[in-house]
């Protein structure tokens, strides 16, 4: 197995008139969602610039902070100080992948604001503010999570017609999108981390639960597993001028199980660090979710998941996402 290429581009300008191109694009969405679950983004329109200077101003700051720099943004659980359960920074072993697997990371997590979210603390879970490392990171970062914010919309077009809907058809559900950003950096594996986790398992084995993924990676080279059909796991490595994108759990019951929100690890074993920038699409905090009728009718007309309200689907999940001693 390999992962297909998908051109975005000619749905990157709202509002332009069907043709060819969009329908071209359009049927390698659908073939890749529904065949695999990930792809490689092309035609997106970010320049390269743009990814280079996140990476480096993620790797700048995981590998020169001091350790009181990081607590000062450290997560906490909520209505603990400027807690709310899940922003902030996370040292390694303190992210839990599937409620059990303690992950080999570091990682700053991101969200957008909470339609409700108090201006001073205590926060409830998710309705608190990002907690930043400094302004320079945060302008750069902004900045970048709002391009990636319209690409999502553009793919949300180009979903709309491979599933014959209207091209504006999820605007209402995605206007504005609930995302979430990781800034991630996994440390190299030293003699004593080998020997403490011989597999070398920087985030085990998980589906996402939102909708899309676009995932900025450095270029390290198999690190990144996705697993195939038949069990086994096949390298999704760093493809220049692209996005690795995937479908998430909440995607995969919109669709009922039309795309495939597709199982995928991180194993890295080499020596270097290598740095991570996930930006979850999501729908709005408030948008209800059940699967699309044309999405039953070619699932054998029976739908496979109840509905759900983003928001109150995406807190469930965040629950689990950390450990904490003493529990």
């Amino acid at each position: 197995m390999s992962l297909p290429f998908v051109d975005v581009s000619p749905f990157l300008t709202k509002g332009t008139p069907p043709s060819p191109a969009k329908e071209a694009s359009a049927k390698s969405l659908f073939d890749a969602c529904h065949d695999v679950g990930f792809f490689y983004l092309t035609g997106h329109g970010i320049p390269k610039e743009t990814c280079d200077l996140v990476l480096n101003t993620v790797r700048t700051w995981m590998l020169t902070a001091t350790d009181e720099e990081k607590a000062l943004i450290a997560r906490k659980d909520a209505g603990v100080g400027e807690g709310d359960g899940a922003r902030g920074y996370q040292r390694v072993g303190e992210n839990v992948t599937g409620g059990k697997s303690l992950s080999r990371k570091q990682a700053i997590d991101l969200y957008a604001t909470h339609p409700s979210a108090p201006s001073a603390p205590p926060y409830a879970p998710l309705h608190g503010q990002n907690l930043w490392p400094n302004t320079t990171f945060s302008t750069i970062f902004n900045s970048y999570i709002a391009s990636i914010l319209s690409l999502g919309a553009a793919l949300m077009r180009c979903m709309a017609v491979a599933l014959s809907l209207p091209e504006d058809h999820f605007e209402p559900f995605i206007s504005p999108s609930f995302w979430v950003c990781r800034a991630i950096g996994y440390p190299p594996l030293t003699p004593q981390a080998l020997a403490e986790n011989p597999g070398g398992v920087g985030c085990g084995a998980h589906s996402d639960y939102g909708c899309w993924t676009f995932l900025l990676t450095d270029g390290t080279k198999g690190a990144l597993k996705v697993e195939a059909k038949d069990g086994g796991w096949v390298d999704a490595d760093p493809v220049e001028g692209c996005y690795v994108v995937n479908v998430g759990d909440m995607l995969m019951q919109w669709t009922n199980g039309l795309f495939k929100s597709t199982v995928h690890q991180v194993v890295h074993l080499g020596s270097n660090y290598r740095v991570s920038v996930p930006v979850f699409f999501e729908p709005s905090w408030d948008a209800k979710i059940s699967p699309l009728e044309t999405c039953v009718a070619r699932t054998g007309g029976k739908a496979l998941y109840g509905g759900v309200t983003y928001g109150e689907y995406l807190l469930g999940k965040v629950a689990g996402n950390f450990y904490t001693e003493g529990k």
